[in-house]
């Protein structure tokens, strides 16, 4: 995988030096993880029973190891290998295969997750699609870029003219359904799959809106510059916007008046 973001010329803003380091963590993660793709894996069961194999391990421990040569001081939080420094001023949170499913089962929308956060906010985030050769990046301030180029969301401000997507309906409580269906009936269309990779339609303004439950902080963090930085508003189901103590529900949407109208029918 190419590395988009060192080919263009960044704007120079405080978190520059940070964005190219997290391109070059991608480009690396990829490879790893395109190594092992539609390779035969032994599969493992998590506690949460979430899968994981060699790949999500060897490529988050790739990105730590690199991440703690270049910069010792830094906390890291990742899926597979723990935390380390979660009270450190700067942190990153790695979520190395987002996907893992579609991942054993040899479908490329799998995505690499990457997230910087200074003084507990997130700075700077990062979806690498490897098999799709796409990476976007949110850089706080200075905008949110796909494959080297700016990129934004759309300009839908009304639910029942937007492209809505979610991850898996087999994530909603119970509680979360019935608010989740009468968000579903008044959209136009509905589109199921891709965890990560939804967050980035939002973003480059091919979808608009975005929702998820039962997140963990590394599924979400890197998306939120992302949406921001793309022009977008992504909180919590109550409106706030997501930290790493978030309660897992996320909302995403290109404009606050579309957010607006999801929000209002989730918390219902």
């Amino acid at each position: 995988m190419t590395n988009p973001l060192l080919s263009m010329c960044l704007v120079g803003g405080e978190f520059s030096e940070i964005a190219e380091f997290a391109c070059t963590l991608a480009t690396e993660a990829a490879l790893c993880t395109t190594s092992h793709f539609r390779k035969p894996l032994d599969v493992h069961v998590k506690a949460d029973q979430s899968p994981v194999t060699i790949a999500d391990q060897k490529t988050e421990r790739l990105i730590r190891d690199m991440i703690a040569a270049t910069y010792p001081a830094h906390g890291l939080l990742g899926e597979e290998h723990g935390i380390e420094g979660r009270d450190n001023d700067e942190i990153w949170v790695i979520d190395p295969i987002d996907g893992t499913k579609s991942f054993i089962s040899g479908l490329p929308q799998y995505g690499t997750l990457i997230a910087y956060l200074k003084d507990r906010e997130v700075r700077v985030g990062a979806i690498s699609m490897p098999e799709l050769k796409e990476f976007w990046i949110g850089i706080d301030g200075d905008g949110c870029f796909f494959n080297g180029v700016r990129c934004s969301v759309s300009k839908c401000d009304q639910l029942a003219e937007a492209i809505l997507m979610t991850t898996s309906v087999e994530y909603l409580s119970e509680k979360h359904q019935s608010r989740f269906a009468a968000l579903t009936r008044q959209a136009r269309v509905r589109r199921y799959g891709g965890d990560c990779y939804i967050y980035a339609m939002v973003a480059s303004g091919w979808a608009d809106v975005a929702v998820d439950t039962g997140l963990q902080y590394y599924d979400y963090m890197a998306v939120i510059p992302i949406i921001e930085e793309a022009g977008g508003v992504i909180t919590d189901w109550s409106g706030r916007r997501p930290g790493l103590n978030s309660d897992g529900t996320i909302l995403a949407a290109a404009t606050p008046a579309l957010h607006r109208q999801a929000l209002e029918l989730l918390t219902r």
